[in-house]
């Protein structure tokens, strides 16, 4: 297909990003559907006569032809929605754009994806988490740090994962023909030889507020998890937690001072369970249920090896067998009290050795080497 055909469609006044969808889910040669005459649109796709006529009149194909040369000048990588390069988990959002803008050389389809984002207004604290959280990735293969290149924390997650030699991508907030805050055009143009700038803005778009929004459903929609460093009650990075929320993707907080502003969107998410509380690295693989990486496995091992009670252990090789138990097995099983068996279950979770699931059950996420009496 053609791509000024997509481009045509985002073009249009009326046609959003489901409507768009909605448009190629039933089938529809967009070539095609440019042909038709405008009652023919009004039949065939069931729209008003306002966008039927706006289809039409094709007053927008200039704009999409002057795109196309726009982006050909300066190599610019216009993915379209069935497009194999086209971000994947983006896609499986409904509301996800028809198409987006790419420079950059990095696949936007890494093994693990993760989404910083917080305040413009970033304390030390703030800092040295995200600093510290990205220092612990260095090394990981296969992941990708997304941000919004916007001031504070967004900026310090690019400028931290180019110093770990860790890929990272922005998504804007307007066209890819500007930088915007332009204190930050040497920074977005080190990323374009690690990672990129994403956009579904076409070219001579501002930054206008109202497309900061749909730039951080962008950021959600991207990633496996979209983790919180700091963040006031009000803003972005509470709007990009929840979009992420609404696409059932996880959410992660780093908690802080009930004192201080720039934790009350952080500390807020954790307490109305909408983001999972963490430390650092190793909070996060558990939560994701990650293969733990080198060095986190390299300070496990340096740990001393645990030894179980018998009960404990009674437990945990049945989960082990099992891969996943509920409880109502386990009470069954091993004929203990329920009170008893929270305790050992607990005691299990507490050594990272078994971690909860939603329906109570649990699973095993540690190895130990049982002490033979």
């Amino acid at each position: 297909m053609k791509l000024i055909y997509p481009i045509a469609l985002t073009k249009i006044k009326g046609i959003g990003p489901r409507t768009a969808r909605s448009i190629i889910e039933q089938g529809h040669n967009l070539a095609d559907l440019f042909a038709y005459s405008k009652k023919d649109l009004m039949q065939v796709l069931g729209i008003r006569e306002s966008i039927a006529e706006a289809i039409y009149n094709k007053s927008y194909m200039p704009a999409c032809e002057k795109e196309l040369a726009f982006i050909e000048k300066h190599q610019i990588q216009a993915l379209w929605l069935e497009d194999e390069n086209y971000p994947d988990r983006l896609r499986q959002c409904e509301d996800a754009p028809l198409v987006v803008y790419y420079k950059g050389n990095q696949p936007l389809n890494s093994t693990k994806v993760i989404s910083i984002v917080g305040t413009r207004h970033a304390t030390y604290y703030g800092q040295k988490i995200c600093e510290d959280l990205l220092d612990a990735m260095n090394g990981i293969k296969d992941t990708l740090i997304v941000s919004g290149l916007a001031y504070g924390i967004d900026a310090l997650a690019h400028r931290h994962a180019l110093k770990n030699n860790m890929p990272t991508v922005a998504v804007l907030g307007h066209g890819l023909d500007r930088i915007y805050p332009a204190s930050h055009r040497e920074l977005a143009t080190k990323m374009l030889d690690q990672g990129g700038l994403l956009t579904e803005f076409t070219s001579g778009t501002l930054p206008e507020r109202n497309n900061f929004p749909m730039r951080n459903r962008i950021i959600a929609g991207m990633a496996d998890v979209t983790i919180v460093v700091e963040a006031a009650i009000k803003g972005g990075a509470l709007i990009t937690a929840e979009m992420a929320n609404s696409y059932n993707r996880d959410v992660c907080a780093f908690p802080g001072s009930i004192y201080e502003k720039s934790a009350e969107g952080t500390n807020y998410l954790i307490k109305t369970n909408r983001a999972h509380l963490i430390r650092g690295l190793q909070d996060l693989e558990y939560l994701m249920n990650w293969e733990l990486s080198t060095g986190t496995i390299e300070k496990q091992l340096s740990l001393p090896l645990l030894a179980l009670t018998k009960d404990q252990e009674l437990l945990f090789t049945l989960i082990q067998q099992k891969g996943q138990l509920a409880i109502d097995y386990m009470i069954e099983f091993t004929k203990w009290p329920q009170s008893k068996l929270a305790l050992i279950l607990l005691e299990l979770e507490m050594q990272s050795l078994i971690h909860a699931l939603p329906g109570k059950q649990y699973k095993i996420v540690g190895q130990v080497e049982i002490q033979k009496n």
